[in-house]
């Protein structure tokens, strides 16, 4: 099926807020209910948000979970500014117009079981929630209804290390894990308590001396993990990332230096989010040359080396 067949799943749709819960560092999660967008989103898909009636353009904000059964969605996000903060003062119960959900979502290499999730900042919902999707041991595609995705044995929870780097604190639980994992410092402990108990190893960073973190960046941690690798075990590994461009660009950098696949998640300013304003276009290498392509709908998630 065409690579754009994800657009004939997009739907506007009145969405109620079930939950509203407020974290520091003025960071907030939502709980949707919002089946028919529930149904078809997948990690690296975002949403096209209304955030206030006064407020004519909507803003672009990525998922953190999306429950099919429920029609139940979760998203968080960082107030950042006029729109983000009106979303911020919503209350349970109000409704919200949401067109989603947008974009091109992570598509899995089938020969690279290893999965490395490198999340940073803002960048850290979409990879919580690719990490989620594969605990419940499902495989991605946006060419089947999410309900009818059938179980793969390419991808095992055991075989997934997901970092998170955050300069504010982290908005969930952490506790500190025993678990010993190959070049991570042993001071380093921090650990998302929710995916811990799914089976799936989570590590911290940041530069602000919480407790248990890596005190550094999370490219920086992801590296000391790469460099204990033995080559057998990186030929079976690939990078997904999320988070700020910097951050992207040191992800690529790695993927390069240890020729390992890598798709990365990108985010922009934009405007429409259906493709027809361009305001999101960024330079993309294809063999002819370089073109520019609309980061709503033909990403937000591209090949590293196709953008960096």
């Amino acid at each position: 099926m065409d690579a754009k067949s994800h657009r004939a799943t997009l739907f506007i749709e009145q969405v109620r807020i079930l939950a509203r819960t407020v974290f520091p560092g003025e960071q907030v999660l939502l709980r949707l209910l919002a089946p028919r967008i529930a149904a078809t989103a997948l990690p690296g898909t975002f949403l096209h948000i209304r955030c206030d009636p006064q407020l004519p353009l909507r803003r672009p904000l990525s998922l953190m979970s999306s429950d099919p059964i429920r029609g139940e969605l979760t998203l968080l996000f960082k107030v950042v500014g006029n729109g983000t903060r009106l979303l911020a003062a919503r209350e349970v119960g109000d409704i919200l117009d949401i067109l989603g959900p947008v974009g091109v979502p992570f598509r899995p290499y089938p020969d690279r079981p290893r999965t490395i999730l490198i999340g940073g900042g803002v960048g850290i919902p979409p990879m919580v929630f690719f990490a989620t999707r594969f605990a419940q041991n499902t495989t991605l595609s946006w060419d089947v209804p999410v309900r009818s995705i059938a179980p793969t044995s390419h991808f095992h929870r055991s075989q997934m290390l997901l970092l998170m780097g955050s300069e504010v604190p982290f908005p969930f639980s952490t506790h500190p894990s025993r678990a010993s994992i190959s070049g991570i410092p042993e001071y380093v402990t921090a650990a998302m308590v929710p995916l811990q108990e799914l089976g799936i190893h989570t590590r911290l960073a940041s530069q602000q001396g919480y407790s248990g973190c890596f005190q550094g960046l999370v490219t920086e941690l992801a590296r000391l993990w790469l460099q204990a690798q033995s080559p057998d075990i990186l030929q079976q590994v690939a990078l997904y990332a999320c988070g700020p461009k910097p951050m992207l660009r040191a992800t690529a950098d790695l993927a390069y230096e240890y020729d390992l696949p890598c798709q990365v998640c990108l985010e922009e300013f934009m405007a429409c989010g259906v493709g027809a304003c361009a305001g999101c276009v960024v330079p993309v290498k294809v063999e002819e040359g370089t073109v520019m392509k609309r980061v709503c709908v033909d990403g937000p998630v591209f090949e590293a080396e196709e953008v960096f």
